[in-house]
């Protein structure tokens, strides 16, 4: 996208789900090229300490439970600097186009004929599936996943999740932002067509040293929450095929507690 030549440029990247090693080449060469960086709360201390000294840091993170207006102020901000003629890096957690709010900050530079770039990132979803050993995918046990958020837009006129429905379309299920309603999350499922014995498994900061994997199943799941204190950043994954993380635990770092 083409703009004024006296504006600077934006580039909407993810940092992937935590682990700096994960990040992509091109967001670690734009972290050391950055006049500007507009970081995430999910953004870690070990990718913040790649930040150059000749940067403005920036943290825009938005707390658990903050107003959604909080997102209007960062994007004034990504105006303002890039209307400032500065290199503009948005570092967002994961990556910007699932659940983390990128669509909506491209729109805004759009409106405001700011050039920008998208730059992908894995997906905390992927990441934390793949650090405790469970295949998202996998011939015999799944050839569907979805994912879903637990933390909807209060103001949106378009219907919730309908979480009894989605196991009549999918095999695996993958929610982002679902511990803190966890209890009516997972009732409403099992309202559904689905065997209290269907496995579950809550990975709290995935890929991350202090990573910690709880598995169960949609009976006992909420309970097993409560009893080991599991706050957000949280994944959480529904599906038989959660059973194979017993066989493809090949990361040994943090904790891990079977039912």
């Amino acid at each position: 996208m083409k703009n004024n030549d006296s504006l600077g440029k934006v580039y909407i990247c993810g940092a992937g789900p935590g682990d700096p090693k994960l990040l992509t080449i091109k967001a670690f060469e734009l972290i050391k090229q950055a006049d500007v960086i507009l970081y995430d709360r999910l953004i870690g201390d070990e990718i913040i300490k790649l930040f150059p000294d000749t940067s403005e840091k920036v943290y825009v993170g938005r707390n658990v439970g903050d107003p959604t207006t909080h997102q209007n102020k960062t994007n004034e901000l990504i105006i303002k600097y890039a209307k400032m003629g500065r290199k503009v890096l948005r570092l967002k957690g994961g990556d910007p186009f699932i659940f983390g709010r990128g669509g909506e900050e491209a729109e805004i530079l759009v409106e405001n004929n700011i050039s920008f770039e998208i730059i992908p990132g894995i997906t905390s979803g992927i990441g934390a599936a793949n650090y405790s050993g469970i295949p998202l995918t996998h011939r015999k046990y799944g050839s569907a996943v979805a994912f879903v958020t637990g933390h909807e837009d209060p103001d949106k006129k378009t219907p919730e999740v309908n979480w009894d429905k989605l196991f009549e379309a999918v095999d695996t299920v993958v929610i982002y932002m679902g511990t803190e309603k966890l209890e009516l999350i997972i009732n409403k499922i099992k309202g559904g067509k689905i065997n209290d014995k269907t496995l579950v498994a809550i990975i709290q900061n995935g890929t991350l040293k202090n990573q910690t994997v709880i598995t169960g199943s949609l009976g006992n799941i909420v309970s097993l929450a409560k009893e080991h204190n599991v706050k957000p950043p949280a994944i959480v994954i529904i599906g038989d095929i959660v059973n194979l993380n017993k066989k493809i635990k090949w990361y040994i770092q943090g904790t891990r507690v079977e039912s």
